[in-house]
């Protein structure tokens, strides 16, 4: 079982990226957090790891710090959420605010996550709220922000993290752009952002 990889950073994707170790180079998966804070190619860089093997295949999962790892896990836990489902939830929400949506029973929420229906969500809260209230788990990091639940605005700064942007800067420019005009599209906002100021 493999629970860490550290290594060169040989290329990277929205949700992937390959890690040289001593000369192999491993593909995993990652959410758009992780990619958000992965440095450029050629750097050293350390993920955290779930090893997912099935009867037909094998997947790495990788996450850069613990805590996202520990949702990956409670998530794909719950009944019918897959290892893909998860990831797109932790691209949508930080892991923080994710907890805070599941502890406050915001079925509204967590539903607004693309690909998550009302009786999943329904099932994520209702399977993960009482392991967390027991556990102790406090989520840290940014409290529970408008974003989780709008949808635009989600969406936005997805597609430009996964342009290449850091995260706080794209977060700026989809703020501005919804604060000026918050009847906005999806398209909009992005073509807004990436207009020089």
């Amino acid at each position: 079982m493999i629970a860490y990889l550290d290594g060169t950073l040989a290329h990277k994707e929205p949700t992937n990226a390959i890690i040289d170790v001593n000369g192999v180079g491993y593909m995993v998966h990652i959410s758009l957090q992780t990619y958000a804070v992965l440095p450029g190619g050629g750097d050293r860089i350390k993920l955290f790891i779930h090893h997912l093997f099935r009867e037909d295949s094998q997947a790495l999962y990788g996450f850069a710090n613990a805590d996202e790892k520990s949702l990956f896990l409670d998530l794909i836990g719950v009944s019918g959420v897959g290892p893909n489902t998860a990831l797109g939830m932790l691209s949508a929400m930080q892991p923080g605010d994710l907890r805070l949506a599941i502890l406050g029973e915001n079925v509204r929420a967590v539903q607004a996550i693309k690909g998550i229906g009302a009786k999943t969500a329904q099932r994520i809260i209702l399977e993960l709220r009482d392991k967390m209230k027991k556990s102790g788990v406090v989520p840290s990091g940014p409290t529970y922000r408008q974003s989780a639940v709008d949808p635009v605005r989600e969406e936005s700064l997805a597609a430009l993290v996964a342009l290449g942007f850091p995260k706080p800067t794209a977060e700026k420019s989809v703020d501005d752009a919804l604060k000026a005009d918050p009847t906005l599209s999806v398209e909009d906002v992005i073509r807004r952002a990436l207009r020089p100021a």
